[in-house]
């Protein structure tokens, strides 16, 4: 470990991410099981992003806004599993405070856009089943990007406001960060200095982007209930409620992760399943979010055999 000397105390310059380190026997395996999610995860949300931007039938704000999902979750992959198919590759699990600091300011604030935008989807959904009469007027391209703008917005500001504490902070030994990438409390915890300030901080901008978003989701699908089941046919139901289950499929299963990450309590005993659940939220989430979408949402599937044929016909011609 490289050091510097600083006011009769060793400050740590970089840390060591432990990651699966404790797991040396299916190091390859890990390695190839991440490189395919990374490469699968990639491809499977740029394909999603050119379908959104190419065909004109999905030009509509539910797209809009899942063509933001699926570059925001590009993004939110990209800032962990290069990083760690490097480690595996070179078995250097070495990362600089200015590199940790930078890797968490980008994956929070992702994690809070995402919240930002999974609630924006759910008011879209709202708005096209509750008061579908006036879908077109509330949900217009100015209204999409103003809601879209303060989703990215709300979550880097927020995780700016944070990170740009964080060097403030003093690290003066041990600086093995037992996680997979740079998480807020693994980081802090390893911090010689006084974190109450920091913590309130993150607590409170923690609070704020994921408790409201969750709250405003759960009610939109509340009252998207009540009227789906106001319907009188079961054809009528059964339509309404597809619009929205893939939806209500990816919402379920990013706060699910998250709840039980973060207010689960942690002890060395459920240490591992914690990173495991980790792995869920941050690796497999924006996974099997363009197969949920491209499975279970019809436009999707149509858009999808409509560039398959042409592509088809443009082959053979």
């Amino acid at each position: 470990m490289r050091s510097v000397e600083q006011v009769n105390k060793t400050a740590v310059v970089e840390f060591i991410i432990l990651g699966f380190q404790s797991t040396p026997e299916v190091q390859c395996i890990l390695f190839l099981m991440f490189l395919v999610i990374y490469i699968t995860t990639v491809l499977g949300n740029l394909l999603i992003m050119a379908l959104v931007v190419t065909d004109h039938h999905l030009h509509n704000p539910m797209f809009f806004f899942l063509g933001n999902l699926s570059f925001l979750e590009t993004c939110y992959t990209s800032t962990i599993l290069p990083r760690m198919l490097a480690n595996f590759l070179t078995n250097k699990y070495v990362i600089s405070l200015q590199g940790c600091f930078l890797q968490y300011f980008f994956f929070t604030g992702l994690a809070g856009a995402e919240c930002c935008l999974l609630t924006v989807m759910s008011y879209d959904r709202y708005i096209a089943i509750c008061k579908p009469l006036h879908y077109t007027t509330i949900m217009n391209n100015r209204c999409c990007l103003q809601l879209a703008s303060v989703s990215w917005v709300s979550g880097l500001l927020a995780s700016a406001t944070v990170t740009s504490l964080m060097p403030q902070l003093t690290f003066c030994g041990p600086n093995e960060i037992d996680h997979f990438f740079c998480d807020f409390t693994p980081v802090v915890k390893l911090s010689c200095s006084d974190t109450h300030w920091i913590e309130l901080v993150t607590f409170i901008l923690a609070s704020l982007l994921t408790l409201p978003p969750f709250l405003l989701t759960l009610l939109s699908y509340v009252c998207i209930s009540n009227t789906v089941l106001r319907i009188p046919s079961s054809t009528g139901r059964h339509k309404a409620f597809s619009t929205c289950s893939s939806h209500l499929t990816v919402v379920t299963l990013f706060y699910g992760t998250l709840i039980v990450v973060y207010l689960v309590p942690k002890s060395n005993t459920l240490r591992d399943l914690h990173k495991v659940f980790s792995v869920c939220y941050t690796v497999l989430t924006p996974l099997v979010n363009p197969l949920i979408y491209s499975l279970r949402n019809n436009n999707i599937r149509k858009a999808l055999r409509t560039a398959v044929n042409k592509y088809s016909i443009f082959h053979k011609a």
